[in-house]
């Protein structure tokens, strides 16, 4: 008999959700190029906000939010290309693809801060490195775009390939946090409470303000122009 369960809780779905619009809205900024490179920059600060926050729920979080939960070991991902794996949540090849997703828009969002367009663009931490090696990571930012169409595209063809192949719809329980399942011994989604919320929201915070520059020292104050005496 199938009974439904809280499988995701709200804060991951949030956190989901919004990088999906972030993501589209990056890549959008960037087509444009010209002044919407200013939005660029700061949906790219966004994007390492969710993705840190992700990253820390990862560790605090619901249940079947947590890495231990759901990172795969060989065994399961030998069991699930025999078509023997049984579980809940990410199965363990879409376990790999949230963590390569999240990885590459981490070293994104962290690359476009020293990154620069060398015409009016300059990334809030552009000045702590050489203008060469911003040059460097600006060519690895761009070069990396590809990657980022390419996990994208396969992530969301392997969604729809398991809601309308496999029907195991994958988008609602990301959309409603209820799934149904068939085994009454799985339990739902514990933990995760408003004390491991603020501190996620905390670190992420942080990570955002030191990304934006707020560990540099100030820069030093432009001197007075002086009259003549004359």
């Amino acid at each position: 008999m199938k009974h439904p369960i809280l499988l995701w809780d709200l804060p991951t779905r949030l956190a989901h959700w919004l990088l999906v619009a972030l993501v589209a809205s990056a890549i959008v900024s960037v087509k444009i190029s010209g002044n919407a490179m200013e939005w660029h920059g700061r949906i790219g600060l966004a994007i390492l906000g969710v993705v840190v926050f992700r990253i820390v729920w990862g560790v605090v979080g619901s249940t079947y939010a947590r890495f231990t939960q759901f990172l795969p070991t060989p065994a399961a991902i030998r069991a699930y290309l025999r078509g023997h794996w049984r579980g809940v949540g990410h199965n363990p090849l879409g376990a790999l693809s949230t963590v390569a997703l999240l990885s590459l828009m981490a070293g994104q969002a962290l690359a476009g801060a020293f990154a620069n367009d060398d015409i009016a663009f300059y990334g809030p931490l552009y000045h702590a490195v050489s203008s060469e090696l911003s040059g460097w990571i600006s060519g690895l930012h761009r070069q990396a775009e590809w990657i980022v169409y390419g996990l994208v595209g396969v992530h969301v063809a392997a969604v729809m390939w398991h809601t309308h192949v496999k029907k195991d719809n994958l988008i609602r329980p990301m959309i409603t946090g209820v799934k149904t399942v068939d085994d009454p011994a799985i339990p739902p989604a514990r933990g995760g409470g408003p004390v491991a919320l603020v501190v996620a929201l905390a670190i992420a915070g942080f990570a955002v303000w030191a990304v934006s520059g707020g560990l540099l020292p100030p820069p030093a104050p432009v001197p007075a122009a002086t009259t003549p005496a004359w």
